[in-house]
């Protein structure tokens, strides 16, 4: 990153590069950090700020952003008043101010900036405040830091990607990783950090695995929460077993195959889903890159949508439902605690409901049956 003399702003500049190297974050959240820090940086310039303690002016920050455009408006403020469109969204703003916090969060640990100005950008705050799905599947409540400064988003529902959707998602995959990584989201209905967070020594695919030391019945994989180095984690405490069905084993053996043709016996590290196309090869995925493929195989495939990881999570809990299953086992399956956890995520098809409608009697026929 670049100041206005052409010279490298070095907080940014290493803030980006552990983002994108050390943390192997996907080019895009670099991007949008990037932005996110140029936009802090030019309202610091434009109002003569300093950006290490302009953190106690991001109500200021805030209102700048809603109502003055980028350079291409030459930083006119657009006037507030009837029929006025905010220049950004409190999502976009969200946005800008995620990439603030994490910058500055590592320009005080690099001691650029005062440690006071974490006070000013989080609060403690409690976890009940967050939607049921975020809460964690104890229902228990933990403390947590709360940012600040976060605006009111409009609450959107999560549809389930249509089968349809599924299986053009799948076709148009161009490797066998990609094709095991749908069918992961889609028909065994893991999140993305759980995707990405899979071991190899977590894949039992043989019907009698007690020669692995494990008990569990048929193919079947280990969900496990663990700290792994690409930040891919399990969301749920509680580890548990998934089945999986033969579509899944399948694709886990092409994608086997595929693997050694690539890193050769060494096969790179234990994690399941590794770098197999662009370098580091052999290091884990990420679940930013998980969020990047739907979003490219959704344009790949024509879809008119992005079908995201969490979309292909909620079709596995409703083709459960819709084949038969009982709420309790979507509980199981989807690793949940909370009695109440799976029902966000059920979306039934229309066929569906209009069979429970039918099953339902006529109290007028009855009444003609009893008559007769």
């Amino acid at each position: 990153m670049l100041d206005e003399e052409c010279r490298v702003f070095e907080p940014a500049d290493r803030f980006l590069r552990e983002v994108r190297l050390a943390r192997g974050r996907a080019e895009s959240t670099t991007k949008a950090y990037a932005h996110a820090i140029v936009l802090l940086l030019l309202w610091c310039t434009i109002t003569g700020r300093d950006w290490r303690t302009a953190a106690r002016d991001m109500g200021l920050f805030i209102l700048w952003l809603r109502w003055t455009p980028g350079r291409g408006g030459q930083h006119r403020i657009v006037v507030p008043g009837p029929g006025t469109k905010a220049v950004r969204g409190n999502r976009r703003i969200n946005q800008v101010l995620t990439g603030i916090r994490m910058f500055l969060v590592h320009a005080v640990g690099a001691n650029e900036a005062p440690a006071w100005v974490l006070e000013q950008i989080y609060e403690l705050g409690d976890s009940l405040d967050l939607p049921l799905e975020a809460q964690g599947e104890s229902g228990g409540m933990r403390v947590r830091l709360r940012a600040r400064h976060h605006l009111q988003e409009p609450e959107t529902d999560i549809d389930r990607a249509s089968d349809e959707e599924v299986v053009a998602m799948f076709l148009a995959c161009r490797s066998a990783r990609d094709r095991l990584t749908v069918l992961l989201l889609s028909r065994v209905g893991l999140r993305p950090g759980q995707t990405a967070g899979l071991r190899r020594s977590d894949s039992h695919l043989m019907m009698d695995s007690r020669a692995l030391g494990c008990e569990a019945e048929g193919a079947h994989v280990h969900i496990i929460r663990r700290q792994n180095e690409n930040d891919a984690w399990s969301k749920s405490k509680q580890s548990w077993v998934m089945p999986v069905d033969f579509l899944v084993v399948q694709a886990f053996d092409q994608y086997v195959i595929e693997r050694h043709e690539v890193l050769g016996d060494e096969g790179g590290s234990d994690f399941l889903l590794v770098n197999l196309f662009r370098p580091p090869c052999g290091a884990p995925i990420t679940t930013d890159a998980i969020g990047e493929l739907c979003e490219a195989l959704s344009r790949r495939a024509g879809l008119g949508r992005l079908v995201t990881p969490r979309m292909c999570r909620h079709a596995m809990a409703s083709n459960v439902v819709d084949a038969g299953g009982k709420l309790d086992e979507v509980q199981a399956l989807l690793g949940q605690k909370h009695p109440s956890s799976p029902r966000p995520y059920l979306h039934p098809k229309e066929s569906r409901l209009r069979d429970a409608i039918d099953r339902v009697p006529s109290p007028r026929l009855h009444r003609e049956g009893e008559g007769r």
